[in-house]
């Protein structure tokens, strides 16, 4: 080795690899970033078992109106009981806010009164989804009045076709039908690790409610 050549030290070796690899990286992300060329309003489907599903949604609501956006939201089951997410977007001029269900299931015990309740509140959703002034739509629970058949899900799978172009809908609950999945641009499903439920802690203000 001649006497005025320097050996790199070990840290600059693998600075220099970990900036070669980041270089590659990007080069791969900008690739795909430049193919996404379609715009157009997509469909997101959260599911699961796991917490978090009306929470993303209702963030997705905050961005919107960070955008400047007009939203519509009903909740499909909720309605019983008043939310910090209803308490707080019913104040906001560009949400149209309803929450419209009866209570989960097991409080009514009256399927009935459960299916009047989901058909009401999908004849508001049903004119969100035709309105072309609402970039951003929130069906939460909707998933709960399909996998019980309050509503039939080629009903719902023909509005949501049908919408304005570029308006955004994010549907919540569990057990989403695998029609919905197939018709969804981006699904999401929430598996449990641990909840604090389970260990006998109550829902709570700011965290479930």
């Amino acid at each position: 080795m001649p006497a005025n050549e320097i050996t790199p030290a070990p840290g600059d070796c693998a600075a220099q690899r970990h900036r070669e690899r980041m270089q590659r990286r990007k080069a791969v992300v900008d690739g795909r970033i430049a193919a996404a060329s379609q715009r157009r309003g997509v469909l997101l489907v959260l599911t699961g078992n796991g917490k978090g599903k009306s929470s993303s949604a209702f963030g997705m609501v905050a961005r919107a109106l960070g955008h400047g956006m007009q939203v519509g939201v009903v909740q499909f089951i909720k309605g019983k009981y008043l939310t910090g997410e209803a308490s707080f977007f019913r104040r906001i001029p560009q949400v149209s806010f309803h929450a419209m269900g009866e209570g989960f299931t097991w409080e009514t015990q009256d399927r009935e009164r459960d299916v009047r309740a989901a058909v009401a509140a999908w004849e508001v959703a049903a004119a969100m989804l035709r309105d072309p002034a609402l970039a951003l739509v929130v069906l939460d629970e909707l998933n709960i009045a399909l996998r019980y058949r309050y509503i039939e899900v080629d009903t719902v799978l023909d509005a949501l076709r049908n919408r304005p172009n570029m308006q955004h809908v994010v549907i919540t609950g569990r057990g989403a039908p695998a029609k919905l999945i197939e018709l969804a641009d981006t699904v999401t499903d929430m598996r449990i690790v641990k909840h604090a439920f389970d260990a006998g802690i109550g829902a709570q203000p700011g965290v479930e409610l």
